[in-house]
């Protein structure tokens, strides 16, 4: 086989448009992690590293063939909820929650496997019923939700928690939920907004109290919606420069890394710099639209609509709670930040996107 062949097979299963929209972000992370890690290299370097895992598990993924795709379903979602009843009876308490399983050779977080795995049951479970669904298939699609939801918010771990909810609900509502019921469920979270709140701990009603005025306790619960504020303000029309950053490189930006990476961007590049940041962000989010409009079966359309949309609730989540207009809820930018996990389930919910696009002329529709 000639290197021409063996790259057009390496590159037979990518989606060229997704891969250049992944690949701008992920140079926007290491860019911007320099700088967040006062121009060292051990973040930007440790991130490479996330970026190759998580990227051959993509590749992989992308040349898994849809039939393959659809059998993980069940294996995926069992494994992920026997892990998650681990973490309720043995799991490892950090912080005050208790998210961590540690299996000897290596500690993992089951919640991060259900960000695949609840949206990919829900849709095998549509395909499954497709021909005769009916108001008793919503109800079990819902259960299937809501039993990982409620084990992971007990952990406690909201912004995750939140997440699988979404993307669960876009997989109900793409398989075409009615709007009365949709809007029943509204009415109805309204009405137990009392009932939630008393469930909630105190630091999660803090971090909402904190949204409507973090000036109450500046230096404690709400100094990281300031600062971020701060940080997003003070970057102006152009920025203030690459490495010159001033809340971030006197140290007052938290987590500057992680969840508030957006606020050193936005310090940095200005509102310029966003505008093209969230420019990439709708071109990945637009092509994840195209290939879930010409997805070939119900089963790929409810996948590659409920991938794409968690997506966009992703980065409209983390910007919205660094910007100050949502609470903190501890949701990372997607490609941007760091961290191993979360690019590698990012990673590869985009390799079923490209499954689902490179394989669809094989499937009968």
């Amino acid at each position: 086989m000639t290197k021409r062949q063996l790259w057009q097979r390496f590159i037979e299963h990518l989606d060229v448009p997704l891969l250049i929209g992944i690949g701008l972000l992920m140079l926007v992370s290491l860019l911007v992690l320099h700088s967040a890690d006062n121009a060292g290299w051990g973040r930007p370097m440790s991130q490479v590293l996330n970026i190759v895992v998580a990227f051959t598990c993509m590749w992989l993924i992308a040349n898994l063939p849809l039939h393959y795709l659809m059998r993980t379903a069940v294996p995926i979602y069992v494994l992920g909820m026997v892990l998650l009843i681990g973490v309720a009876l043995f799991g490892e308490i950090s912080h005050g929650a208790r998210r961590w399983l540690n299996l000897g050779v290596a500690t993992i977080q089951p919640s991060e496997l259900m960000k695949i795995g609840v949206p990919l049951m829900m849709a095998w479970y549509f395909e499954k019923n497709e021909a005769t669904l009916t108001m008793k298939n919503y109800v079990v699609a819902a259960l299937l939700l809501l039993v990982p939801v409620a084990l992971i918010a007990r952990q406690p771990d909201l912004g995750t928690a939140i997440l699988i909810s979404a993307s669960g609900f876009y997989v109900l509502f793409l398989a075409g939920l009615s709007w009365k019921v949709i809007g029943g469920m509204f009415v109805t979270a309204l009405a137990s907004a009392p009932v939630l709140w008393s469930m909630l701990h105190d630091y999660q009603r803090h971090r909402i109290l904190m949204l409507l005025d973090p000036s109450q306790d500046a230096l404690g619960k709400g100094y990281h919606t300031i600062q971020g504020m701060i940080a997003v303000g003070s970057g102006g029309i152009l920025g203030k420069g690459y490495l010159e950053g001033t809340q971030t490189h006197l140290d007052f930006l938290p987590e500057r890394t992680t969840d508030f990476i957006f606020a050193v961007y936005s310090e940095e590049f200005g509102l310029l710099g966003n505008l093209i940041l969230l420019a990439i962000f709708l071109f990945v989010i637009g092509r994840g639209f195209i290939i879930t409009a010409n997805a070939s079966t119900y089963f790929t359309r409810l996948m590659a609509g409920s991938i794409t949309l968690t997506f966009a609730t992703y980065a409209f989540v983390n910007m919205g709670m660094v910007s100050g207009i949502l609470p903190v809820v501890g949701v990372p930018l997607p490609l941007v930040s760091y961290g191993g996990t979360s690019m590698l389930t990012l990673l590869l919910g985009f390799g079923m996107l490209m499954s689902i696009e490179t394989h669809k002329k094989l499937v009968k529709s």
